[in-house]
């Protein structure tokens, strides 16, 4: 079919005959001959025209501007098509193709091509997009999940959505559904500062380290070592529960004083008893400090009640022992330092392997070997002592 001649162009004669055909067509619907058909469509565009505030003549080249635009945009359209189409019967993976994005509805293959994908790990990483947290992964990773045999199984299930994967190329298919359906997206890392008139010196916010702020790139490629990042979060039954319950905990709360006057009383000593309970660890508190700045001076280094009650340890832990001397920062590093190295020699023993002990010089028995042992082999036998000798464990 042969579509509108573009502006300052004369229609061919087969044009001319095709649209004297179609007019008779139109007119002979509504019952009227072509002339009066004509003279009725005449009378209607001076009325668009004399609307839009343009001459007939100026009307008339702007209706044939925007179909001639119209039909240019049907034929690329018609051209990527056909190219889409060829590059499927070739059978060839289609590796870094560009996918155009038409916003809609999603299709139902690509929402099971994203569930069972969100499943699998695909070693995602949060990135940062347009000032939120989402998950971001490779497309390599996705490629791959896509040719294993589970996902093989998955789609040869009965009533199964999942598009069937055999190549490279069906894989790259597959993976297509997502970015045409706005289910996940291409993106690249980029400067969230970038285009701010920030000064030199001045100091930007820390950032977290592994942590990319993306953008959404035009081009929707797909290449293994492209990174895509997730906008389907999956089913939301969790957060709407959630929802549901703060709102039922938040209206049980403003309706407290249509409560039943048991439980208004119940709850007055349950909050009784919880302030009790507050109070009583501030008292605690302020006790121990007294006790310590007392303490301190009578009996120094001074003496803690509870001394791990603000320690980062268990709720049970805070309260044992009891009671405790102070400590120094150094004796808590050597403490430490101690209790490090006896794990490291308990799992020594535990693996059988052999320890080095060093014999620590002793006057005692370098004098005595001095004496039991002849003039030249006592210097001999003393040093030997000093070195360090090693005892095989035997294993259990």
């Amino acid at each position: 079919m042969s579509g509108p001649p573009p502006p300052g162009q004369q229609p061919t004669p087969q044009q001319m005959a095709a649209m004297q055909q179609q007019m008779a067509l139109e007119a002979q619907k509504r019952g009227m001959t072509p002339q009066q058909f004509q003279q009725m469509q005449r009378l209607q565009l001076e009325a668009d025209a004399k609307k839009a505030g343009l001459t007939f003549e100026q009307y008339i080249n702007k209706l044939k501007t925007q179909a001639f635009e119209t039909h240019q945009k049907q034929q690329q359209m018609a051209q990527q098509q056909a190219a889409a189409g060829g590059a499927q019967q070739s059978g060839q993976p289609q590796q870094g193709q560009q996918v155009p994005i038409n916003p809609g509805a999603p299709d139902p293959k690509g929402i099971a091509v994203a569930k069972w994908l969100r499943n699998q790990d695909l070693k995602t990483r949060t990135c940062i997009l347009n000032g939120q947290r989402k998950d971001m992964f490779r497309v390599k990773r996705a490629l791959r999940a896509l040719q294993s045999p589970s996902y093989a199984k998955a789609s040869s299930a009965k009533n199964s959505l999942l598009p069937p994967v055999n190549s490279s190329a069906t894989a790259s298919e597959a993976f297509k559904l997502l970015p045409l359906s706005l289910l996940a997206l291409r993106v690249s890392k980029s400067d969230p500062h970038e285009g701010h008139a920030h000064a030199a010196n001045s100091k930007s916010p820390k950032r977290t380290k592994g942590l990319w702020t993306v953008k959404v790139e035009q081009q929707q490629d797909i290449s293994p070592d492209l990174h895509y990042v997730w906008l389907y979060d999956g089913p939301q039954w969790k957060t709407k529960l959630y929802a549901g319950g703060a709102l039922a905990v938040i209206m049980a709360v403003v309706m407290f004083p249509l409560w039943p006057i048991k439980l208004r009383i119940g709850v007055w000593y349950l909050s009784m008893g919880l302030l009790s309970l507050i109070g009583l660890f501030f008292a605690m508190a302020i006790f121990r400090l007294i006790l310590f700045g007392i303490t301190v001076f009578v009996v120094p280094p001074g003496l803690w009640l509870y001394p791990n009650l603000f320690e980062d340890v268990g709720f049970f832990d805070s309260f044992r022992p009891v009671w405790g001397w102070q400590e120094d920062k150094g004796a808590k590093k050597k403490n430490a330092k101690a209790g490090k190295d006896g794990k490291k020699s308990k799992k020594g023993v535990d693996e059988g392997i052999p320890t080095v002990t060093a014999a620590a010089p002793s006057t005692t028995a370098s004098s005595t070997a001095t004496k039991n042992s002849p003039n030249g082999n006592a210097a001999s036998t003393s040093k030997r002592k000093l070195t360090p000798r090693v005892e095989e464990v035997d294993e259990d």
